[in-house]
């Protein structure tokens, strides 16, 4: 009998807890195991990016598959080269990624300009994150050239800034810069130096809106160039999906990677 009285009172007095707890504390507590989930995801995906895939999503039209060698490099913190496959190549390119991007998003580039005799080296970044190793292409540069006649670094969004910075501190690097949805920081000038410069600005671009390309251009030399590439969007430099702020495309992403592939040949040509 005394057995039963005191279980019935430890239920009565867990009872009476449960009754006097306040009602939010329920739901805060699954908003911060939710929250704490969701955290602990992102940092995963940060420290540890998805896998490299060099040849993914590399196709080209008008370019033959076998006229181009694609392959990853360990050398110099590693990353994806794209070759002309007869190894004929009289230009070396070097792409700073954009923020958070792979750089398998941007293999189509070297594929499009393999033909024309151009090598294209695009290096991984600590967190994919081109500010946390901006001098990397000197680096490159230097244990990956193979005597090439001329160097060039392009960068995208981020990418493109930290390039423009690099070469504003290390100006022997390369021989000509491409800015793909990018311009140069505000602290950032190269408006005296005797540099080619090609800025391809997307026209309906919500990130590098063309306005701030345009404006941009007043911290590049005078010689420096713009093309507008009609209709398109931030994302349309590189494969990697569309994301917020991008912008509304009003052409179809193939059409818009053959005015920028064209507008790259030209300027390779234009430096030969």
């Amino acid at each position: 009998m005394s057995r039963r009285r005191r279980t019935g009172t430890s239920s009565r007095r867990r009872a009476s807890r449960a009754k006097g707890r306040p009602a939010w504390r329920t739901p805060l507590r699954t908003a911060a195991l939710v929250a704490l989930a969701f955290g602990a995801g992102w940092l995963t995906h940060v420290a540890w990016p998805a896998p490299l895939r060099p040849s993914a999503d590399a196709a080209v039209e008008g370019v033959a598959p076998v006229s181009v060698r694609i392959d990853r490099f360990d050398q110099a913190g590693g990353g994806i080269e794209v070759a002309p496959a007869d190894g004929g190549a009289d230009t070396l390119l070097v792409v700073y990624t954009g923020a958070r991007v792979r750089p398998h998003a941007y293999t189509w580039i070297g594929a499009a300009l393999a033909p024309v005799g151009v090598r294209t080296l695009i290096p991984t970044f600590p967190l994919d994150l081109a500010v946390l190793d901006r001098d990397r292409a000197a680096t490159l540069v230097r244990r990956m050239g193979q005597d090439e006649a001329r160097v060039m670094l392009a960068g995208h969004s981020l990418g493109g800034a930290m390039a423009a910075a690099h070469l504003e501190a290390a100006p022997d690097t390369a021989d000509a810069l491409v800015l793909m949805g990018a311009y140069p920081g505000r602290g950032v000038d190269l408006s005296t130096r005797d540099l080619p410069v090609l800025a391809l600005a997307a026209e309906r671009d919500g990130l590098a809106t063309l306005q701030e390309v345009q404006g941009g251009m007043a911290r590049l030399p005078d010689r420096a160039g713009i093309e507008v590439i009609d209709g398109a969007v931030h994302a349309f430099f590189g494969r990697y999906g569309m994301q917020r702020g991008d912008g509304t495309p009003t052409v179809p992403r193939a059409v818009a990677e053959a005015e920028i592939a064209g507008a790259l040949e030209a300027f390779v040509g234009g430096m030969r």
